[in-house]
C-alpha cells in the first residue's frame, strides 16, 4: 500500500513538472496547469491515480497552510493604503455577486441554501492568477491594480465567514434560532480569545522560542500553531481552514512573522499544488462532456455577471470607464478559494453530482480565459473611448484651459507629481495636473491645485490641458501601458512639447523613446546611480569627475547599466585611472577636536597616515607649507594631499569617524 501511494505521488509530481513547464512557456498560470494535470491523471482522464482519499487528505493540509499564510499576511497597516477599495469595493462586489447569483439560482429552481452557496462560489476571484498577471504586466501600482488588490483581499477575508456558514446552510431546516445564536456567540468568543492570545500571550512565547536560536524549534512551533488551531476549531464544530487562518493572525502580531512565512512557504507551495491537482481529479469528463453546452452557458453567465458587478462597483467608487472595465475583466474568473468552498459544500451535500462537475469544469475554463481577457481589455477600452467620449468641456476641472500658456502638464499626482508641483509653484512656473484617481483628485482640489480629472492617455483630456500650448509634459503614472499611450498622443498633438517620462522598469526605455519621449527616467537605474555616486565619494573621487560619469551614463540612455555597448570608455577603466592618482581633500578643525591647540608635529599626520598638510586656511588667509611647529586652532581648514587609502586613515586619525582622541 505504501509503495502504491508513493507511485501515485511520483506520477502526480512528474506530470505536474511537465505540464507546468509547458504552461510557463505558453504564459498560462500554474494554477490552470495543476487543474489540468489532475483532470488528465484522475478517474475522468487516463486513470493513473485512483485513490483520491490520501491525495485529498494531503491537499487539505495545503488549504490550511494557504489560509495560515493569508492570516500572517493580514495586516491593518497594509489595508490602510487601500482601505476604501477593500471595505467599499470588496464589500459591494461580494454582496452584490452573492445576491445576483442567488436570485438567478432561485429563479432557475434551486433551494435557498443552494442558491446562497452558488453565490459564495461565484463571488470569489483568483488572487493567485490575477496578481501574477498584473505583476507580469507591471500594473500592480496602476489604479485598476490597486482596486483589484483591495477587492481580492476582501474576498480572501470573506472566505472565513463563508466556510463557517456552509455547515449551517446544510442543516438549515434542522437548526433552530437558538442553535444559530449559540454558534454565532461561540464563534465570536473564539475569535475574541484568539485576538487576546495574539496580543498578550503569543509575543513573549514567540520571543522565548526565538531566543533558543534553534531553527527547527521555530519551524515546528509555527506548524504546531497552524495545525493545532485547525484541530481546535474543528473540535468546536468550525472548519479546519478557519483555525489555520486564526493561527496566522496570532503569529502576524509577532515581529518574526516574515521568517515564519519564509520557512513555511516551500511546504505551502507543495501542498497547494497537490490541492489543485486533487480538484482537477474530481472532474469526471465522462459526466461533464455530455453537459458541455451547460458548462459553456455557465462560463459565459459567470463572466458576464462578474464583469457587470465589478464594473458597477468600481464606477460607484467614482472611477472612469477605463479603470472600471480593466478591473472588471481582470476579476471575471472563479477563484482558487472557490474550490475550497466547493469541497466543503460537497462534504455537506450542498454540491454533488452533475452540478459539482459543471462547477469544476466551468471554473477551470474561466481561469483559462483570464489571461486572454486581460490582454483584450485595453483594446476594448480604446474601442469604447473612440465611440463614446464626449467632445465638450469637462466639468471635473479646476482650471480654465484657455488661460494655459507655456505650462507644464503633470500626468499623475503621486509622490513625484506632488514634489514637482511644489517646485514649479515656488519658481512661478505654470502647471496643470491630470489625475484619474478620484480620491487623489479630490485631495488636489481641496489643496487648490490646478487639476483636471481624466486619463492622460486620452486625446480629449490632453486637449483640455492645452497640450498644443504646453512647454513640457511629465508623465509620472504607475500604469506602463497608459504612459506609452500618453507619450504617443502628446507627441502627435504637439510635436514640439518636451516629454519626460518616469518609469519603474528599464525595459520601457527604448519603446518610450521611440514613441516620442525626450527623456526617460527609470527609477531602478537612478537608484543605482545614487548608490555608485556615494561609493565613489567614499573613495574621495573629485565631484566633477563623478558628475561627468553620471552625465555620460544618462546621455547614453543608461546603456552601460543595461549591458548595452557604449562608445565611451568603460566605467571600471576610468575609475582605475583616478584611483592611481592622489587626491586633495580639506578638513575643518571643530571646536571640540582633539587636534585643537596642537602643533602639526604633535599630530604627526604624515608619519602616522602618509597624508601631507600642504596648507592651512585661517580667517580666509592661506598659510602655505606650514612647519611642524604650526599650532592649529578651531575653524582652521587643513588642505591635505595623499592617496585614497592614506586619506581614509587620515580622516580616522583626525577624528572624523571617532578614531582618534
Amino acid at each position: 500500500m505504501t509503495l502504491f501511494l508513493l507511485a501515485e505521488l511520483v506520477t502526480i509530481l512528474l506530470a505536474s513538472i511537465l505540464v507546468i513547464v509547458l504552461f510557463h512557456r505558453l504564459k498560462i498560470p500554474a494554477v490552470v496547469g495543476f487543474l489540468i494535470t489532475g483532470i488528465l491523471l484522475g478517474p475522468g482522464g487516463i486513470g493513473l491515480v485512483r485513490d483520491l482519499r490520501v491525495i485529498s487528505a494531503v491537499a487539505e493540509i495545503g488549504v490550511m497552510m494557504l489560509l495560515f499564510i493569508i492570516g500572517i499576511e493580514f495586516s491593518l497597516e497594509r489595508l490602510q493604503r487601500i482601505q476604501r477599495y477593500f471595505w467599499l469595493g470588496g464589500g459591494l462586489q461580494v454582496l452584490l455577486t452573492i445576491l445576483a447569483v442567488a436570485l438567478i439560482a432561485r429563479f432557475l429552481g434551486a433551494k435557498i441554501e443552494e442558491a446562497v452557496v452558488y453565490g459564495f462560489l461565484v463571488a470569489l476571484s483568483s488572487t493567485a492568477v490575477v496578481l501574477k498577471l498584473l505583476a507580469d504586466k507591471r500594473q500592480l501600482d496602476a489604479p485598476h491594480g490597486q482596486i483589484s488588490m483591495g477587492i481580492l483581499i476582501f474576498q480572501d477575508m470573506a472566505l472565513v465567514p463563508m466556510l463557517a456558514t456552509i455547515p449551517l446552510l446544510a442543516n438549515l431546516k434542522s437548526v433552530s434560532i437558538l442553535a444559530l445564536g449559540s454558534r454565532f456567540v461561540l464563534s465570536l468568543a473564539a475569535v475574541a480569545i484568539i485576538f487576546f492570545v495574539a496580543r498578550k500571550v503569543m509575543p513573549p512565547i514567540i520571543s522565548l522560542i526565538v531566543r533558543t536560536r534553534i531553527k527547527e524549534i521555530f519551524l515546528l512551533s509555527a506548524l504546531f500553531a497552524c495545525l493545532g488551531m485547525a484541530y481546535l476549531t474543528s473540535s468546536l464544530g468550525l472548519s479546519l481552514a478557519l483555525g489555520a487562518f486564526l493561527a496566522g493572525i496570532i503569529i502576524s502580531e509577532s515581529s518574526y512573522s516574515l521568517q515564519v512565512v519564509s520557512d513555511i512557504l516551500p511546504f505551502k507551495d507543495v501542498f497547494n499544488s497537490l490541492f489543485f491537482v486533487s480538484i482537477g481529479m474530481l472532474l469526471d469528463t465522462r459526466v461533464a462532456w455530455p453537459l458541455r453546452w451547460q458548462v459553456l452557458a455557465v462560463v459565459v453567465g459567470i463572466m458576464l455577471l462578474k464583469i457587470t458587478v465589478v464594473y458597477l462597483t468600481v464606477r460607484l467608487l467614482r472611477f472612469k470607464v477605463r479603470v472600471s472595465l480593466l478591473t472588471a475583466v481582470g476579476l471575471a474568473q472563479v477563484g482558487e478559494f472557490s474550490f475550497v468552498l466547493a469541497g466543503v459544500c460537497r462534504e455537506n451535500d450542498l454540491l454533488a453530482g452533475p452540478p459539482f462537475q459543471v462547477f469544476v469544469a466551468s471554473s477551470v475554463l474561466t481561469i483559462l480565459a483570464t489571461p486572454l481577457l486581460m490582454e483584450l481589455g485595453p483594446r476594448l477600452v480604446e474601442k469604447i473611448r473612440e465611440r463614446g467620449v464626449p467632445g465638450g468641456r469637462l466639468d471635473l476641472a479646476t482650471v480654465e484651459s484657455e488661460s494655459l500658456r507655456e505650462h507644464v502638464i503633470i500626468a499623475g499626482f503621486g509622490l513625484n507629481g506632488r514634489n514637482l508641483a511644489r517646485v514649479l509653484k515656488e519658481t512661478g512656473i505654470a502647471y496643470v495636473i491630470l489625475e484619474i484617481n478620484p480620491d487623489t483628485f479630490r485631495s488636489a482640489c481641496q489643496a487648490g491645485e490646478p487639476v483636471i480629472f481624466g486619463d492622460a492617455s486620452s486625446q480629449v483630456i490632453l486637449q483640455e490641458a492645452a497640450i498644443s500650448r504646453a512647454r513640457a509634459l511629465v508623465v509620472a503614472i504607475s500604469d506602463p501601458a497608459a504612459a506609452r499611450r500618453a507619450v504617443n498622443q502628446a507627441r502627435r498633438l504637439n510635436p514640439e512639447v518636451f516629454i519626460i517620462v518616469r518609469t519603474r522598469f528599464a525595459s520601457e526605455i527604448e519603446e518610450l523613446y521611440s514613441l516620442g519621449a525626450n527623456d526617460v527616467i527609470p527609477e531602478e537605474f537612478e537608484t543605482s546611480i545614487e548608490i555608485f555616486v556615494r561609493v565613489l565619494e567614499k573613495y574621495h573621487l573629485p565631484r566633477n569627475i563623478i558628475n561627468t560619469q553620471v552625465q555620460i551614463i544618462r546621455s547614453e540612455r543608461y546603456g552601460i547599466l543595461r549591458g548595452a555597448r557604449s562608445s565611451s570608455r568603460r566605467l571600471p577603466e576610468k575609475i582605475y585611472d583616478y584611483l592611481e592618482a592622489g587626491v586633495v581633500e580639506t578638513f575643518l578643525v571643530p571646536e571640540d577636536s582633539w587636534i585643537n591647540g596642537k602643533t602639526l608635529g604633535e599630530i604627526d599626520l604624515r608619519g602616522k597616515t602618509g597624508v601631507t598638510v600642504i596648507a592651512v586656511v585661517r580667517n580666509e588667509k592661506t598659510h602655505s607649507g606650514p612647519g611642524a611647529d604650526f599650532r592649529l586652532e578651531a575653524r582652521d581648514i587643513l588642505v591635505l594631499v595623499g592617496d585614497h587609502q592614506a586619506m581614509d586613515r587620515a580622516f580616522v586619525h583626525l577624528g572624523v569617524e571617532g578614531g582618534a582622541g
